[in-house]
């Protein structure tokens, strides 16, 4: 509703931010950040929050690049390489966070920056070459007068909501990230679901950054860090639970699309920068606040369903029923009720 209502005040408050040009300018990167915000959606959706987003989607920029030298008919290893490093950066993210136990935010933090140090290390402090040619033509290209970026970012974002939504594994996945206990005492592996989620995000990120790089041909060596407060501040918007569980990457995808028209109503008023990265941080502190607000003291009749946990096939477990002693067993054997 609030990006519709934006969209529909954009042409009054700012002249010429829903011409066709400027959708068109708006539209490519918006899919790139749709892309590396899929990402952020599932590790928010397993309870922790990525912070390596600037070094992984840098490193994926930077080698879609590198590695093929221009050369066309290397593009393709490339791609493959790009998706690798990043499967096995978000592996490493996950592992630190799952089998060493260490917290979320300080693990992706550290990683972020051993992925930075990669960057530099590769590239000597500066990129040489531009991307392929056909990797120019693929990302520059466009499906029925819209761009393919934003047509890419949208097919990902159906196919994950329907594995989500329409399978046994996405469902569990869910329930993990609603409540590890229940899904551990359901019989699920909860670290293997944290781990994937990990891994899908760390490839994301990669891949977003091999995008970025097309359309822009010659990208700057740590384009990635002005990806993660915005990714972040999608899921926010698209009402993603950042304690774990609820969350869509779909409406992930619309916090996108307001993030990106905002950007393109600020720009068109003349405001500086500084105004849209204001308004990130404070979607994102505000939807880190509501999640601390006593709503079940506030609100009368909040609480109740939220103490019964459901498990897919298995019924319900009420964390009340399973808190409460048993009753006490009386002088011929049986049990007091009450």
């Amino acid at each position: 509703m609030a990006t519709a209502v934006l969209f529909a005040i954009s042409p009054l408050v700012a002249s010429g931010s829903l011409s066709n040009s400027a959708l068109q300018g708006m539209l490519p990167f918006a899919g790139i950040l749709a892309v590396a915000a899929i990402g952020q959606t599932l590790v928010i959706q397993q309870g922790g929050l990525d912070l390596s987003v600037p070094g992984i989607f840098s490193l994926g920029a930077v080698l879609s690049v590198t590695i093929p030298g221009g050369q066309d008919g290397s593009l393709l290893p490339a791609l493959l390489a790009v998706a690798g490093i990043g499967l096995a950066g978000g592996l490493l993210n996950g592992l630190a966070v799952t089998r060493f136990g260490i917290t979320p935010l300080v693990a992706t933090l550290g990683s972020n920056a051993i992925f930075i140090g990669v960057v530099i290390q590769v590239t000597g402090g500066s990129i040489a070459f531009k991307a392929t040619q056909n990797w120019q033509t693929f990302c520059a290209d466009k499906v029925l007068g819209v761009p393919i970026l934003a047509v890419i970012a949208l097919v990902a974002a159906i196919v994950v909501a329907l594995l989500i939504s329409r399978t046994v594994w996405g469902r569990r996945f869910v329930l993990v990230g609603s409540s590890p206990i229940a899904a551990r005492a359901a019989g699920l592996s909860v670290e293997g679901y944290q781990l994937g989620a990990y891994a899908a995000a760390g490839l994301a990120y990669a891949l977003a950054g091999a995008l970025l790089s097309g359309y822009l041909q010659s990208p700057s060596l740590l384009s990635g860090n002005e990806y993660l407060l915005p990714t972040i501040a999608a899921v926010v918007l698209g009402g993603t639970a950042l304690g774990g569980g609820r969350g869509s990457v779909i409406a992930t995808t619309v916090g996108v699309l307001f993030l990106s028209q905002l950007e393109q109503v600020i720009s068109a008023l003349g405001a500086k920068t500084s105004v849209d990265y204001l308004i990130q941080g404070a979607i994102v502190a505000l939807g880190m606040g509501l999640r601390n607000v006593p709503w079940r003291q506030i609100l009368p009749g909040a609480g109740g369903s939220s103490d019964d946990v459901v498990l897919a096939g298995t019924g319900s477990i009420s964390t009340d029923a399973a808190a409460a002693p048993p009753s006490p067993v009386l002088s011929d054997g049986s049990r007091r009720n009450g």
